[in-house]
């Protein structure tokens, strides 16, 4: 994609298209929603955008890692924004030390999405299966922390003190 503003559209038009999809109620009355929530399609695929989404987050993690504190900023803020792209669009995690970098970059620039909890848990898991990889991911987390936002968003710690913390931890994880 072109210009900052030529991606922050197409990242506001996938957020648009995945937006009646997060909205959509559940029925926790139901005994059959777990099961009918795996069997759904993934929502890129249900509104036939996978490639344009991965395309831009791709797009979002390269200027995030290549930009300035000012751009990486501009790129948290927009993510906030559309914040129904970052609930849909991820990267498939490929177990090496390159695709645990992204993922970790992908939780950085999310910079604790709508809850630092589901963050938390998220980039336990994440460690953990690194770890299984046998992937160090201790280098992976100090660099990436390093692009990270020093704002405490939701009273637990910014994103970076999060991700040091977890470098700090032996086996790295958070708890």
């Amino acid at each position: 994609m072109g210009e900052p503003a030529e991606l922050a559209e197409w990242v506001a038009l996938i957020d648009a298209c995945v937006e009646p999809i997060a909205r959509r109620p559940v029925d926790l009355t139901d005994p059959d929603w777990v099961r009918r929530m795996r069997e759904a399609p993934h929502p890129l695929d249900e509104a036939g955008i996978r490639p344009e989404a991965e395309a831009a987050l791709r797009d979002v993690l390269t200027r995030y890692e290549e930009g300035d504190d000012g751009t990486r900023t501009a790129l948290r803020a927009l993510l906030e924004r559309c914040h129904h792209f970052t609930w849909a669009t991820t990267l498939p995690l490929e177990p090496t030390p390159e695709g645990f970098r992204q993922r970790l970059l992908e939780i950085s620039v999310e910079d604790q999405g709508q809850d630092t909890r589901d963050m938390m848990v998220g980039l336990h898991d994440l460690c953990g299966r690194a770890r299984d990889a046998g992937v160090d991911i201790r280098p992976l987390l100090l660099d990436v922390a390093g692009l990270s936002s020093e704002v405490d968003r939701y009273g637990m710690g910014s994103t970076r003190h999060i991700l040091l913390r977890a470098a700090g931890r032996e086996p790295c994880g958070l708890w």
